[in-house]
C-alpha cells in the first residue's frame, strides 16, 4: 500500500493536508461531518461548505450520536468529508451510512490508527495513550472503538461491496522517519500489515458512487 509521511502538529494542520491532498475531490458543495472549528471553510473559501458538529463554528449544531438521519436530501453534496471523527461515536456504522447517503459523488474519509498510539504503554505495561484508560473526571471526548490499519481497510471494503461503492483511492500516512529507521522496522516486521498496523497512524479512503 502506498504510504505518504507526513505529521500533523494541530488539527488545523490536518484540515490543511486534506484541502491540498483531495483537492480534486473537494468541488462544489462539500459536507465536512464532525467539522471541530470549520477550518475547510477558511481554507477553501471558494467551496460551497457546510459544517456539521457541536462547535459554535459548525453551520449546523448537531449531535452525531443522537441527531441521525443527517438533516440533508440524498445525493446532495459533491463531496462529504469526515476527518478523525468516526472513532469517537458510538454510531459509526450509522452516520457511515449517512454519509454514503448524502454525498452524490464521493466520500474521504480517515480512520486514526487506534493501535498505533497504544503500542509502547503496552509493551512498557505502564503509561497511558490519549483518549482510552480510566480518568477520575468523565472526560468530553473517548474513543468509542479500538482498530487497526487492516480492520479499518477490511470495514472499508466490506461497506462499498454492501453499498456498491468504488474505493478509488486508498493510503496510509506514517511519520516521517530517518530511512534507516525505517528499513529496521521493515526487517523487523517484513509483513506490510504487520508494519502498518504498528508504525502508520491513518488509513485514508476516497469512496466515490458508481451509479
Amino acid at each position: 500500500m502506498h504510504v505518504e509521511y507526513v505529521t500533523f502538529s494541530e488539527r488545523k494542520s490536518r484540515i490543511e493536508y486534506v484541502a491540498q491532498r483531495f483537492a480534486p475531490q473537494l468541488t462544489g458543495r462539500v459536507a465536512d461531518i464532525g467539522c471541530d472549528q470549520a477550518y475547510l471553510r477558511e481554507i477553501r473559501p471558494d467551496l460551497d461548505y457546510t459544517g456539521v458538529d457541536l462547535s459554535e463554528a459548525a453551520d449546523i449544531q448537531l449531535n452525531l450520536e443522537t441527531g441521525l438521519p443527517l438533516p440533508f436530501s440524498d445525493n446532495s453534496f459533491n463531496c462529504v468529508i469526515c476527518i478523525d471523527v468516526l472513532e469517537h461515536l458510538d454510531s459509526l456504522h450509522q452516520v457511515f451510512e449517512e454519509i454514503m447517503r448524502v454525498t452524490a459523488k464521493h466520500a474521504v474519509i480517515s480512520w486514526h490508527n487506534c493501535w498505533v498510539n497504544a503500542r509502547k504503554p503496552l509493551e512498557r505495561g505502564r503509561g497511558s495513550f490519549s483518549h482510552y484508560g480510566l480518568p477520575v473526571e468523565r472526560p468530553v471526548d473517548r474513543h468509542k472503538w479500538f482498530f487497526n490499519i487492516t480492520q479499518a481497510r477490511e470495514f472499508s471494503h466490506a461497506r462499498a461491496r454492501a453499498m456498491n461503492l468504488a474505493i478509488t483511492e486508498e493510503f496510509v500516512t506514517d511519520k516521517p522517519r530517518p530511512a534507516s529507521i525505517r528499513g529496521l522496522r521493515r526487517l523487523l516486521y517484513p509483513r506490510q500489515d504487520a508494519y502498518l498496523n504498528r508504525y502508520a497512524h491513518t488509513l485514508w479512503t476516497v469512496f466515490s458512487k458508481t451509479g
